[in-house]
């Protein structure tokens, strides 16, 4: 019997690992004055089953004047945890019944034994949570945090992440349910045509599970942030 923390990578799914171009921009099509390919919108499309239960490589590449941009790179900054409550008592209730409704000849633990088990899984938890938490407001070790920049609220907190209503907000509202993976700033963005003066532009590199993407949140930064252009390029990551 094999019981994994919440914070532990799934073996089956694998961790993600980026791909030889996170540190460059994927390029874009040449076009004069710096603008996007006419008809092709700010998004690039993936079908809904395409790099279905794995995950997707995102650039999302961000230009305008200098002064908004470096407005945007700090509100952008922030500690990339999301602080959901955590139901200690729930979570201990469902590791003691997930261990003791093993056979007895796989679990390896007397009933009492699984019941200790449980609680030590929610002191465990507890305390990586907690620690997770403060780092909120604290850290800006993520370069590119939704809660940052588009916060959940705190009646959507309470829920806990695996509630029903949890998820629907952050499917309408970021557009993914398990945030960003590996968020970091690209080093060499490229704008698709040359800046005018002013201007400057800066890309980040993340993964999400597949398929989902953050066009949601995009859109509502756009909105946000109406002298910005955003570019959202997901794809299989491989």
């Amino acid at each position: 019997m094999q019981i994994r923390f919440p914070w532990e990578p799934d073996p089956a799914a694998g961790a993600p690992q980026p791909g030889p171009d996170l540190l460059d921009p994927v390029p874009a099509a040449p076009r004069r004055r710096g603008r996007p390919p006419a008809g092709a919108g700010r998004h690039a499309e993936i079908g809904a089953g395409e790099g279905a239960g794995g995950w997707l490589f995102h650039h999302l590449i961000v230009s305008g004047p200098a002064t908004t941009i470096a407005s945007f790179m700090a509100m952008a900054r922030g500690a990339g945890v999301v602080p959901w409550r955590l139901d200690g008592a729930e979570l201990e209730e469902r590791v003691f019944v997930q261990a003791v409704s093993q056979p007895p000849e796989r679990r390896g633990l007397s009933v009492a034994g699984c019941r200790i088990l449980a609680r030590q899984f929610r002191d465990r938890a507890e305390a990586h949570h907690a620690k997770a938490v403060a780092l909120v407001g604290v850290s800006r070790a993520c370069p590119l945090d939704l809660h940052a920049l588009l916060p959940v609220p705190d009646p959507i907190l309470a829920l806990g992440p695996t509630h029903p209503d949890a998820l629907a907000w952050l499917r309408t509202q970021w557009g993914v349910t398990d945030g960003l993976r590996q968020a970091r700033l690209l080093a060499r963005p490229k704008p698709g045509g040359r800046l005018p003066a002013g201007q400057k532009v800066i890309g980040y590199g993340f993964f999400t599970a597949a398929p989902e993407t953050p066009q949601p949140a995009i859109a509502t930064l756009e909105s946000q942030w109406p002298a910005l252009r955003f570019w959202l390029t997901p794809r299989p990551a491989g």
